[in-house]
């Protein structure tokens, strides 16, 4: 999230290059002399987060507390680990090659749309990202991230920062951003046309192309360096 924000400001205040996905972030880390380590750190930190999604899933409850997991929340952290897993292989590709950018979602989605019944799973995964960037819109507004950190052990400045600022705007810019995926998704579906398909690139580029797009792209990319930022801190603070 850090990379891909930071490419997407530099791009909004003219200093070249355009926003990217994590796929073009891992291209970009694999450009640099010191690319390998910190894909080879990436991959490793992916694959850890994959298995954490993926035990909750089997289990049925959270491995660090005893709320439990109902089938709904079971299905969506198994597919979470799923994309965690494809952006594992994805860092892990680049280790050993350095071509090729993000991924393809238009042609993925037009292969979708050839199974039976691809177009209404399409709008289902759209309408699922459209409801998940609201529930993390809620996230933002209400603080319900704070009940997974040991905010007792922060100072009261501490607690400002990394709840108050990084996590409130990072919860908001992600919402947007997801929120934004999901709609394009569900308007491929309706009008059977998968070049409507975008990433997370794609959504960004969007943002750009709208009245005062720039503008708009410096704040949601600024919310996204927020997130990556409420990240390192929630790495320290997370209740386990």
């Amino acid at each position: 999230y850090t990379i891909v924000a930071l490419l997407a400001i530099g791009f909004a205040l003219g200093l070249g290059g355009r926003p990217t996905d994590q796929g073009g972030a891992f291209q970009t880390l694999a450009g640099e002399w010191y690319g390998a380590v910190a894909l080879g750190l990436l991959a490793v930190g992916l694959a850890g987060y994959a298995l954490w999604r993926f035990t909750v899933a089997a289990l049925g409850e959270k491995v660090e507390s005893v709320e439990d997991v109902g089938l709904g929340k079971r299905i969506a952290y198994f597919a979470r680990g799923l994309a965690y897993a494809a952006l594992c292989y994805s860092a892990s590709s680049r280790i050993i090659r350095a071509d090729g950018g993000g991924s393809d979602e238009q042609q993925t989605a037009n292969t979708v749309f050839d199974y039976p019944g691809g177009r209404w799973l399409v709008g289902v995964v759209g309408i699922g990202l459209v409801v998940y960037g609201l529930w993390n819109g809620y996230r933002a507004l209400t603080k319900h991230f704070e009940q997974d950190l040991k905010t007792e052990r922060m100072t009261v400045e501490e607690e400002r920062l990394v709840s108050g600022l990084f996590g409130r705007a990072g919860f908001a810019a992600r919402g947007i951003v997801l929120g934004l995926i999901g709609a394009f998704l569900v308007q491929a579906a309706v009008q059977h046309d998968p070049r409507d398909v975008v990433g997370l690139d794609g959504a960004l580029q969007e943002l750009a192309q709208q009245p005062h797009g720039r503008v708009l792209l410096a704040l949601v990319a600024t919310g996204l360096l927020a997130y990556g930022l409420f990240g390192f801190a929630r790495a320290r603070y997370r209740r386990v």
